[in-house]
């Protein structure tokens, strides 16, 4: 099996067994550095994958990669060459799907890390944050083990970060996910537990990750704006568990849990809050520190807590106590593990403000989500419920007048604001998500900047009531134009609290 470990890999060997045509040059060329698909980022010695449509590369970029000094380029296209701009000595190979492609050479130019570690890969609509980081502090709590995470956090093992170039991506390119694995496996880490996303699985990005375990969490409305329709979005979700992935964890309480148990018989173990499965929740009992529940697993119960309210906590935890159980943990290690695991930044976030005021920050971006946390809320707030929250530009439209009409459905009052307008005018997406409060009836105020409508929502706040701050939850920026302007929500909230 090709390696990175010893002498330089060369093209030919990266591209072993997967069919290609040299258009110029010797294949048998060394490649010294990382493969990129990133312009800037191309260094002496490496191959540039000219993906179709990337944003920081593609066809377009081919001379200027040669003149960063890259000394072989992979394709998709015809290609017409100009020798002028072709270097002596380089090479230039064209693929069917550059992005299959990508993935292979990428992992055994890293000597396929994913080999060396137990590799398990969260996909759904929501929840793939918080069962990722409960993996890891289950994992940690139980067994003392060292584990590595990827996803809309950035990349850590063992809780210490790992240096990248700034992404949007909460599944990197494929390059950049095989980079990360191998720093992973030179820290030490037994175990990666990445986050899988729809666009991830269909652009191939973790192709050659060599995946043990898939988990998936649900499948609800949204990335429309990407896929077009829910059955696109639901197939690309599917990927994982087609061929990606050795053994399947799925939420049974989702009809999408159903037809991936018929695709992997066998090789597929369920959760559910619900109904019965093989890792069953029953019992639930949810205040504001937390939930309490009866484990049902092979005909024993176990008494179990987790410090997050909700039913979607619990099948979170569900999902990554499932999935550490099935690699050979002992479940009553990890049972008793739950009930100590730290919160997770930006999910279901808890602060407890002056005047007797809880504030909660949480992702909810999608109607799914929002519904959950609210419905949540309401089952222990003793008083009022106040939302923040608004929608993101450049993003799926119709869940907007959703949202509007669940946020005011659950709240008291909402207060309207900006989450990331990136190229769309704030006001215009208000005017939108405002539709569906309006029918709710429920009184809301708009507010587009979005510190100022945190201020306003806790200025009017008494005892007992809870503050939902709604839509970035841990993220450290706010996207307005090609900007990313510093922006955290429970920072924004502990500054302002100190002025009541």
């Amino acid at each position: 099996m090709p390696s990175s470990k010893g002498h330089p890999l060369q093209l030919s060997a990266l591209l072993n067994g997967h069919a290609h045509q040299v258009i110029y040059g010797d294949p048998d060329i060394p490649i010294t550095s990382a493969p990129s698909v990133d312009i800037d980022r191309v260094a002496p010695g490496s191959l540039y994958l000219a993906l179709p449509g990337h944003p920081d590369g593609g066809p377009e970029g081919i001379a200027a990669a040669f003149t960063r000094g890259a000394v072989a380029v992979l394709v998709q296209e015809p290609l017409t060459l100009d020798e002028s701009e072709t270097p002596p000595g380089s090479c230039v190979v064209r693929v069917g799907d550059a992005r299959v492609a990508a993935a292979l050479v990428s992992a055994r130019h890293q000597g396929e890390p994913g080999r060396d570690m137990d590799v398990v890969a969260v996909t759904g609509t929501n929840g793939k944050t918080s069962v990722s980081s409960m993996y890891e502090s289950l994992l940690r709590i139980a067994v003392g083990a060292r584990v590595g995470v990827i996803g809309t956090s950035g990349a850590r093992t063992g809780g210490d970060p790992i240096p990248m170039p700034r992404t949007l991506l909460s599944t990197p390119e494929a390059p950049d996910l095989q980079y990360l694995l191998a720093r992973m496996r030179v820290r030490g880490a037994l175990s990666v537990v990445l986050e899988a996303t729809s666009m991830g699985l269909l652009q191939h990005r973790v192709d050659g990750s060599h995946i043990d375990v898939g988990i998936f969490t649900n499948l609800t409305r949204d990335h429309l704006d990407d896929h077009g329709t829910m059955e696109n979005y639901r197939d690309a979700k599917l990927r994982l568990f087609q061929g990606l992935c050795r053994q399947a964890v799925v939420n049974v309480d989702d009809p999408v849990g159903a037809a991936i148990s018929a695709m992997m018989p066998g090789a597929t173990v369920s959760y559910s809050v619900e109904g019965p499965a093989d890792y069953q929740a029953t019992d639930l009992v949810v205040d504001a520190a937390g939930t309490r529940f009866v484990l049902r697993h092979d005909g024993r119960k176990y008494p179990a807590a987790i410090p997050i309210p909700g039913r979607f906590s619990v099948s979170n935890a569900l999902a990554a106590l499932a999935a550490c159980h099935v690699q050979g943990h002992e479940l009553g290690g990890l049972v008793a593990a739950l009930e100590r695991m730290p919160g997770i930044p930006g999910r279901f976030e808890r602060f407890e403000a002056p005047r007797g005021i809880s504030v909660i920050v949480d992702y909810a971006h999608s109607p799914d989500s929002l519904d959950k946390v609210l419905d949540t809320i309401r089952g222990f707030a003793p008083g009022r419920v106040f939302t923040v929250f608004g929608c993101g530009g450049d993003r799926d439209t119709t869940k907007r007048a959703e949202m509007g009409r669940i946020a005011g459905t659950y709240s008291d009052r909402c207060v309207l604001t900006s989450d990331n307008p990136r190229h769309e005018d704030p006001e215009s997406i208000m005017d939108q998500v405002a539709s569906g409060i309006e029918e709710t009836g429920t009184p809301f105020t708009r507010i587009a900047d979005r510190r100022a409508a945190i201020d306003r929502a806790l200025s009017v706040a008494r005892a007992g009531d809870v503050v939902l701050i709604a839509g970035k939850g841990s993220e450290s920026h706010q996207i307005v134009g090609d900007e990313m302007l510093p922006f955290d929500d429970m920072n924004t909230v502990r500054e302002l609290v100190t002025a009541y």
